[in-house]
């Protein structure tokens, strides 16, 4: 076995062994009629292409769309991108300390960001949000799985506190923008940016790698937002201080328009001025993180190899250029 190397410190023609994270595993053919495999390989420095050529139905069949393999290959460059040509692969279970290293984690400290999340809710002037913000806090199981769970599996913030970290920064950002347009009630737009997301905490699954929950499948985080917010709001009237419907009607209307279309999972189209500010933010950090990440993040470590283009990130819709143009010569 050799010594285990980062993908954010791999080189190019390079042998490559051990334990990694895959994602999105399809078998597609190629021109000649063949077939292979491809997917993205991951550790907890970021990710990169892995292709297998000549790959058959039956060993695609054995390997996870979504989980973890055993393999054997080269590095190479590719269009300005390192990529893995695979030899060898196998699905395996990692042990706990493999799993440390192909668990990728936020940069930031989980209790600084949370002490300034909490912070910010107490700038909250209307006394019902204020109880029912308070009612969220003082559940401790749910804060503490908010504070580990992170937002997505494969997309934006899909690391071990990055749900926090997504809500803390939509928060800043609310705050800027009811800065900006004062007609907005910002009371409803922070509360809602803090309750959308909330429902991931049991959607995802984070303890051997990211997955769905059977509640993630089943329920999902925007029905489960949903009810979680009217268990709130249940508490807070039975200790004498019930939530107004039209309050509660417009945040259970933020939870089920935060996707925007219903295409993209929403239940219902924005139609108040906070939802839309709401899931305007929300789209604005999530595909922010993905193109940083990408272009200036870890990711881009494994870039600059003879292109100038990431691969298509499909999510974005597009390649991204990556260089910085202010250090580019003519």
């Amino acid at each position: 076995m050799t010594e285990r190397t980062l993908i954010s410190d791999m080189q190019p023609s390079r042998f490559v062994e051990g334990v990694f994270a895959i994602h999105n595993c399809q078998l597609a053919p190629t021109k000649n009629g063949k077939h292979y495999i491809k997917c993205l390989l991951g550790d907890r420095s970021g990710q990169t292409p892995g292709r297998m050529w000549n790959a058959s139905q039956e060993l695609f069949e054995e390997l996870p769309a979504n989980g973890f393999v055993q393999i054997e290959g080269q590095t190479q460059a590719y269009q300005g991108q390192l990529q893995i040509i695979i030899q060898n692969i196998r699905a395996t279970e990692p042990t706990p300390s493999q799993l440390e290293e192909l668990m990728p984690r936020t940069q930031h400290d989980t209790g600084q960001m949370f002490d300034e999340l909490c912070e910010i809710l107490t700038t909250i002037k209307d006394p019902s949000l204020k109880t029912l913000t308070q009612a969220y806090l003082d559940d401790q199981d749910l804060m503490a799985l908010f504070k580990q769970a992170p937002a997505a599996v494969t997309l934006h913030h899909a690391y071990i506190g990055g749900l926090l970290e997504h809500t803390l920064s939509l928060m800043h950002l609310g705050d800027l923008m009811c800065g900006q347009y004062t007609l907005l009630n910002r009371d409803i737009v922070l509360v809602g940016l803090f309750i959308h997301d909330l429902g991931k905490c049991s959607e995802l699954g984070w303890d051997t790698g990211f997955n769905y929950t059977d509640e993630g499948q089943l329920v999902g985080h925007i029905a489960r937002g949903v009810i979680w917010l009217q268990r709130k709001a249940d508490d807070c009237a039975a200790m004498g201080h019930p939530i107004p419907a039209p309050v509660l009607n417009v945040l259970q209307h933020i939870i089920l328009s935060h996707h925007g279309k219903p295409e993209y999972g929403a239940l219902k189209t924005p139609a108040t001025p906070e939802a839309i500010a709401v899931s305007l933010l929300d789209n604005l950090d999530a595909k922010l993180n993905m193109a940083i990440d990408a272009t200036r993040g870890e990711s881009a470590k494994v870039q600059g190899m003879g292109g100038s283009f990431t691969e298509k990130i499909w999510a974005l819709e597009t390649r991204l250029f990556w260089p910085d143009p202010t250090t580019l010569e003519e």
